[in-house]
């Protein structure tokens, strides 16, 4: 039998002129961690607390009794399903177009040949727009395409022809999905920038080796591996537009019924006021923001795989 080495000591023979191997640090306290705490504190206070107190305030009558009645009322008011409805569709839409037309144009600056000049200005003017939401972006479009905007009048006075009279209006299903396009667009191109930037050479030079072409490298290798960033990008694309408030509000005000713009009349209580079915309502959005988000970070792990 082996003889037994003694603790601590390496058994793998030393070279002269070697330095001593020393010990591995004991585990002990790492200030490190005085850092990250102000980060935890951060999203104690502002998004555990409000999650629980949004889950508790669910289940409270508006005589402050306990009720399971909130919660039911999701599920058979016609009124609040088809907020429920019409926000599901906005975020579905806006989230394919998005993503669509978003990953065309991120092609485009990062693979097209275009000049560093034009590349460097798509992605710094993505990162400015995909933040430029709520009041000013609606009170952007209204001047620029509302009923008195200046685009409005510019077609107005070279055609001679009132659009509005036709039946044309922003203030609608598709106006407010263009104007959610305009924070979706850059978003979109901002993440599939780098995913496009790490589609390296040597594969294509080596499906063109094997005989393919440009359609066999991006039907067999490259959206393969571009998919679950793709797919991440849209589902953060429709959570994105799922939970917007500001720019809906101030865009339609009560001209379409967002699930968003139903929780603030509940709780402000301009026309209805239940605060606990505005909360339960809250909480339907987070189960929904959660799958979602579960989603997203599973098809950002199968992305990681690639760009180890």
């Amino acid at each position: 039998m082996a003889p037994e080495q003694p603790v601590g000591i390496d058994p793998r023979p030393r070279n002269e002129g070697d330095a001593p191997r020393a010990r591995p640090p004991r585990n002990t306290f790492s200030w490190a961690w005085v850092g990250v705490v102000p980060f935890f504190l951060f999203a104690f206070m502002f998004l555990f607390m409000p999650s629980v107190s949004i889950f508790v305030r669910s289940f409270e009558s508006v005589d402050h009794t306990f009720t399971f009645q909130n919660i039911l009322d999701i599920f058979q008011k016609s009124d609040i399903r088809n907020a429920y409805k019409l926000s599901l569709q906005v975020s579905l839409v806006t989230a394919l177009g998005g993503a669509s037309f978003g990953f065309l144009l991120a092609y485009a600056v990062t693979m097209g040949g275009l000049p560093k000049t034009v590349r460097s200005f798509m992605l710094t003017f993505s990162g400015v727009a995909s933040n430029f939401a709520g009041v000013p972006l609606a009170f952007a479009f209204v001047a620029t395409m509302g009923n008195a905007g200046l685009v409005t009048r510019i077609i107005e006075g070279l055609s001679g022809f009132d659009i509005h009279s036709g039946g044309f209006s922003i203030y609608n299903f598709w106006g407010l999905s263009i104007v959610y396009m305009y924070f979706q667009f850059p978003l979109m191109v901002l993440i599939m920038a780098p995913a496009l930037d790490g589609l390296r050479r040597e594969w294509r030079e080596a499906c063109e080796n094997l005989g393919g072409s440009s359609f066999h490298y991006w039907r067999y290798v490259a959206l393969p591996i571009l998919a679950p960033t793709l797919l991440g990008t849209a589902i953060l694309l429709f959570g994105n537009s799922f939970g917007a408030y500001a720019t809906a509000y101030a865009f339609t005000g009560s001209f379409l019924n967002l699930v968003t713009i139903v929780i603030g009349a509940q709780i402000q209580g301009d026309v209805l006021y239940n605060p606990g079915l505005g909360n339960a309502m809250a909480l339907g959005m987070i189960v929904i923001m959660s799958l979602v988000m579960s989603i997203y970070i599973w098809s950002q792990r199968r992305a990681a795989r690639w760009v180890r």
